[in-house]
């Protein structure tokens, strides 16, 4: 199933459905998902119309490769999402920062 999923569209904001087909995953789990892991949270509009963004497909997707091919449970996913995440919190912070 790697490698299999369509290629992200440059734009801005991306509908529950759109971010479903990109992802391979039906609505409703990105409903549940967003309840897990509280790191994903679309912008809602009118109606509670959500609308992501980039960053929170490549998010989906990561957690869907986690759940999906690696057979992590939902705690242990939500887990490495946080382990993940501080790590690359790290390695910004690590970088050097511009001299001028």
């Amino acid at each position: 199933m790697e490698n299999s999923l369509p290629p992200i569209p440059a734009k801005r904001y991306f509908t529950i459905g759109e971010v479903g087909e990109l992802c391979s995953v039906k609505p409703h789990v990105l409903r549940y998902w967003e309840q897990e892991f509280t790191q994903l949270r679309p912008m809602k509009r009118r109606g509670n119309r959500r609308y992501y963004q980039h960053h929170e497909v490549l998010m989906i997707r990561r957690i869907r490769g986690l759940l999906y091919e690696q057979g992590f449970t939902i705690s242990g996913a939500r887990n490495k999402m946080l382990e993940i995440l501080a790590e690359e919190r790290h390695m910004k912070s690590a970088l050097p920062a511009e001299e001028g």
